[in-house]
């Protein structure tokens, strides 16, 4: 069982949250966690990238000169990858890269993810995060106070528009609700803030 602190926004302690490592698999599950990662990363790969093969260049498919006889090297037609102009010996086409995981798993590599944070005490979990309007300038002090000072992944129950306005210019911090949480963002970020109420909702999620 886990202390965890809950802190209010200016950086005090205000309770605590008994956490068990059972609500998130009790341990680290290193290979389904590599698997995860891997999956975010060639999600975010756009396989666009494409050339023109001898087959889509424009030119004749005639042979240029006959074989024999003439004092050159033979050569086919101008469209070979070996003349100025040709197309592109094992030309590049557009790929889908994309993988997949079944959900039991993508859950259970996010609790992983959760874990690690939490046993590193890299998590943090603050009261509440509202704002009445955006202010940039306070959402950094108010990371400040919580001695947040690396990439964050700062995580809330539900969508909200001021704070992801506050946020937004901040360097290296992402806001994200509950429900997109995956293993992929909670591990290439630092750190890892939760509001009280989605924390609670991802531990009861987790049993």
């Amino acid at each position: 069982m886990i202390d965890l602190a809950v802190y209010n926004k200016q950086g005090k302690k205000v309770e605590s949250l008994k956490v068990d490592e059972a609500v998130f698999g009790s341990k680290i599950r290193y290979a389904l966690l590599k698997q995860a990662i891997v999956m975010y990363h060639a999600n975010k790969r756009v396989g666009t990238a494409a050339t023109k093969s001898r087959g889509m260049v424009e030119g004749s498919t005639k042979k240029l000169y006959r074989q024999k006889g003439t004092g050159n090297a033979r050569v086919g037609n101008i469209r070979t990858g070996k003349r100025v102009g040709g197309g592109v010996t094992f030309a590049k086409v557009v790929r889908d890269f994309r993988q997949s995981m079944p959900k039991k798993q993508r859950r259970l590599a996010t609790n992983s993810a959760i874990l690690g944070k939490l046993l590193s005490e890299n998590l943090v979990v603050i009261d509440e995060l509202g704002f009445e309007k955006p202010k940039t300038k306070d959402f950094a002090k108010i990371l400040g106070k919580l001695k947040i000072d690396r990439s964050c992944l700062v995580t809330t129950s539900g969508l909200d528009e001021n704070l992801y306005k506050s946020a937004r210019n901040v360097p290296k911090v992402n806001i994200m609700p509950v429900s997109e949480l995956n293993a992929g963002d909670i591990c290439v970020h630092k750190k890892l803030l939760f509001t009280k109420d989605a924390f609670l909702s991802v531990m009861k999620g987790g049993d």
